[in-house]
């Protein structure tokens, strides 16, 4: 099975020989690489809705995998029972969906070692979470698919100092490893925060607003994370 570079770097993150949930499977080519490959001894592909479950039920068949891959329909790790497996993978949605996810299945998330979670959107706010719960990250990567830069990260659980607000932002393990895509990756948080700016600057009230100077000081922030 031959996966895009996002989902490629999600397998890449998966522990050998892991018991994984993969959570919003879609089709289930993420599911099916991980068996394919060793990495994984049995998986959970869980989605949500009936279209992509019923792809996944195919692709799966006629893998001839079906002894190695559950596939279920159901809401996030609704379909999972505690301590059914150690790993959980999701992507395609954005972080604070994800930790509302996460927050729903504490009996099954109780019994995990390993979270590795590709956020659509506000990364930071995942990562956040992570740590507020007990989780740290271990891992980060980047990578480019149809032309969009996207974020993974690896996290196992034990508590860990809160990293600063602007790593929260960049993620700090990508500027410990400083990847290829790394300026990239800052450029396009820069964008982000330039456009809201933009759009405050268009209202006095919001000009004088604290939120208004949270914004600028942390695209100076990011503006200084450019150079290394």
């Amino acid at each position: 099975m031959h996966l895009d570079d996002r989902l490629q770097a999600l397998a890449d993150f998966v522990p050998e020989g892991s018991r994984v949930a993969d959570i919003g499977t879609d089709h289930g080519y993420l599911s099916i690489a991980l068996v394919q490959a060793g990495k994984a001894d049995f998986v959970v592909a869980s989605d949500k809705n009936a279209g992509p479950f019923e792809a996944a039920n195919r692709t799966v068949r006629e893998a001839g995998l079906m002894d190695k891959i559950s596939v279920r329909l159901g809401d996030g790790l609704a379909t999972v029972k505690p301590g059914e497996v150690d790993t959980v993978c999701i992507a395609g949605m954005g972080g604070v969906l994800m930790t509302d996810i996460l927050n729903a299945s504490q009996d099954v998330v109780a019994k995990l070692t390993t979270l590795i979670l590709q956020p659509q959107s506000a990364a930071a706010e995942l990562r956040r979470w992570l740590y507020h719960s007990h989780w740290h990250i271990v891992d980060e990567s980047l990578a480019i698919a149809d032309g969009r830069i996207y974020e993974i990260i690896k996290a196992e659980r034990g508590k860990r100092k809160m990293p600063e607000e602007i790593l929260l932002e960049i993620g700090p393990v990508l500027w410990e490893k400083k990847p290829p895509l790394l300026r990239h990756h800052i450029e396009s948080l820069l964008f982000q925060q330039r456009r809201v700016a933009i759009g405050m600057e268009k209202s006095k009230r919001a000009l004088s607003s604290k939120k208004y100077q949270k914004v600028k000081d942390r695209i100076k922030e990011l503006e200084a994370r450019l150079s290394w």
